[in-house]
C-alpha cells in the first residue's frame, strides 16, 4: 500500500489546484477522480464550456444585431450548432489535458476511480471493473463538488427535460426553452439560447433574478435580457412538469393563479448540491450538516487530518473560491500562516452585459445599519462603451460614509468580470473611494467608469454624467 503526506479527492479546479500546491511545497501527492478526464464539473460541463458557448453565441448575436452599424455587412448567416459544440468539446478536451500535464510536471500520482474512506488515514479506490485498490494518506482533502439540483417531482430524463450538462451538448436550437430557475446557470444558458433564436421563458420562484446580487444588478441584467426577447414569470412556483413526445409542460402557481407554459425543452436550474455520494464519510468519523461537510475557520473537517474545500461546504460555489481554499490548505499543512477572505471573493454571471460583485450589495449594508455611501456611472456615459456599442449597464461603490473604505463594487457592463479584479484589489487593502478616484485610468476604457463611480460616491463629483 502505497503512503502520501496528502491525498485529494476530486480533481475540480479545488483539488487539482490543492495538489499542485501541495506537490511544490514538497509533499508526496496523490489525487482520485472518478471521471475519466481531470477538471471536475468546472472543466468538463460547467465553467470552461459554458463560456466556451457564451461566446460562440455572442459572435452570433453581434454579427446578426450590430455588424451592420459597423459597416459589415454579412449575408446569408446561419448557424452550424454541430460545429459550435465541437469547438466547445476541444476548449474542453485542451484544458483537461492541460491538467493532465501538470499532475505530471509536478510528479502527483493520479488514480482513477471513486475515493471512499475507511477510515482516517486509509482510503479505496473503487475502478471501474470494481475492485478497489488502497492506500494510506497523512492527510486528505475533500474535493467532491456539487451536482445539479433537481426536484423531485420533476421528471428530469435528460432528453427534453435536462440539467446544465445536457444543454451543453443540444443537437438543435429549442423552439421554446422553459427555463425553472433564474440564477447564474439558467440565466447563463438562456442567453446562450436566446442569442440563437430560441424563444427563452424563465420561471424563478423569487422576485428577482440572480438573487445573490445587488438588486440594482437583478433589475438591470432582466432589462437587458428582455432585450434580447427573454421573458420572466417572478414569484411564480411550479408545480408540476410533463413531457408528452417532442413536448414539454410546465405549470406554475402565483398567488393561486395557475400558468402554463409549453415548449420543446425545459431547463432545470435551480442550483446546485454538494456531492458526497460514495466517501463513506462515516468510516472516517467526518460530520455533515444538510449535506454540507462541516468546517472549521481552518477549513478542517471534525476530523484533524480531513479537510474539505469548495462547493462541497459552505459558501457560493464558484471555481475560484474552491482554488483559493485549495491553496490555502496546502499552505496549512506545510506550517505556513495564509490568509483567505471570503468577503473579496467576487461573483460573477457571464452574460453579456456581464455582471460581477464582490463585497457588500446594498441590502447587507443596510442590514448592517451601516452609514454608507452610494456612486454609480452608467457605461452609456463611456466613451469607451459607446465605441463598441455596449452601452447596458453601470458601476456601482458603496462605501463607508465615515471613513469612505470600500464595502461592495457591483458592475454590470462589457467586461464586468475583468473589471472587478480592480476592485477585489482595491478591497483587499482597505482603499478608500477617494482612493480609486484619485488614481489615474487610462482613457478611453471600460475602466473609467469605476473611477467615475467612485467619484459619485465621494460626492457627486462623477465628470461625464
Amino acid at each position: 500500500m502505497k503512503n502520501y503526506d496528502v491525498t485529494i479527492i476530486g480533481s475540480g479546479p479545488g483539488g487539482y489546484v490543492c495538489a499542485i500546491r501541495c506537490a511544490q511545497l514538497g509533499m508526496k501527492t496523490a489525487i482520485i477522480e472518478k471521471y475519466k478526464t481531470l477538471g471536475g464539473t468546472c472543466l468538463n460541463v460547467g465553467c470552461i464550456p459554458s463560456k466556451a458557448l457564451l461566446d460562440s453565441s455572442e459572435h452570433y448575436h453581434q454579427a446578426k444585431e450590430k455588424f451592420s452599424a459597423h459597416g459589415i455587412l454579412v449575408d446569408n448567416l446561419r448557424i452550424d450548432l454541430k460545429k459550435m459544440i465541437e469547438r466547445k468539446n476541444e476548449v474542453v478536451s485542451q484544458t483537461c489535458q492541460g491538467v493532465n500535464y501538470l499532475m505530471k510536471k509536478n510528479k502527483i500520482d493520479v488514480y482513477q476511480g471513486v475515493g471512499f474512506f475507511e477510515d482516517k488515514n486509509t482510503i479505496g479506490i473503487r475502478k471501474e471493473d470494481d475492485s478497489v485498490e488502497k492506500i494510506s494518506s497523512k492527510n486528505t482533502v475533500i474535493a467532491t463538488g456539487s451536482k445539479p439540483t433537481v426536484l423531485p417531482f420533476i421528471p428530469v430524463d435528460k432528453e427534453r427535460i435536462i440539467t446544465s450538462t445536457e444543454a451543453l451538448n443540444l443537437q438543435e436550437v429549442p423552439k421554446h426553452m422553459i427555463l425553472i430557475g433564474g440564477g447564474v446557470i439558467g440565466t447563463e444558458l438562456g442567453s446562450v439560447y436566446a442569442r440563437l433564436g430560441a424563444k427563452v421563458s424563465v420561471v424563478e420562484l423569487l422576485d428577482r433574478i440572480v438573487p445573490p446580487f445587488d438588486k440594482v444588478m437583478s433589475k438591470e441584467l432582466q432589462k437587458s435580457l428582455k432585450k434580447m426577447g427573454m421573458e420572466f414569470y417572478l414569484k411564480h412556483k411550479v408545480t408540476k412538469v410533463e413531457r408528452d413526445g417532442d413536448s414539454v409542460k410546465v405549470y406554475a402557481d402565483k398567488n393561486g393563479k395557475e400558468v402554463i407554459l409549453e415548449g420543446d425543452y425545459c431547463l432545470v436550474a435551480i442550483g446546485r448540491s454538494p456531492y458526497t455520494k460514495g466517501l463513506n464519510l462515516e468510516s472516517a468519523g467526518v460530520a455533515t450538516e444538510r449535506g454540507r461537510v462541516t468546517v472549521n475557520e481552518h477549513l478542517q473537517t471534525s476530523v484533524e487530518n480531513i479537510y474539505a474545500i469548495g462547493d462541497v461546504i459552505h459558501g457560493p460555489m464558484l471555481a475560484h473560491k474552491a482554488e483559493e481554499e485549495g491553496i490555502f490548505v496546502a499552505e496549512l499543512l506545510d506550517g505556513q500562516k495564509p490568509h483567505i477572505n471570503h468577503l473579496t471573493i467576487p461573483n460573477v454571471v457571464y452574460t453579456w452585459p456581464e455582471v460581477a460583485s464582490v463585497g457588500y450589495t446594498e441590502e447587507q449594508v443596510k442590514e448592517q445599519k451601516r452609514a454608507y455611501n452610494v456612486g454609480s456611472f452608467p457605461f452609456k456615459a463611456s466613451g469607451r462603451a459607446r465605441a463598441s456599442m455596449d452601452l447596458d449597464g453601470l458601476v456601482k461603490v458603496i462605501c463607508d460614509k465615515e471613513t469612505d473604505e470600500i464595502l461592495g463594487i457591483h458592475i454590470i457592463g462589457p467586461r464586468a468580470a475583468d473589471m472587478i479584479a480592480e476592485g477585489v484589489l482595491a478591497m483587499e487593502y482597505k482603499a478608500s473611494a477617494e482612493d480609486i478616484a484619485r488614481i489615474c485610468h487610462a482613457h478611453p476604457t471600460f475602466t473609467e467608469a469605476f473611477k467615475e463611480a467612485a467619484l459619485a460616491a465621494t460626492g457627486n463629483r462623477a465628470l461625464h454624467i
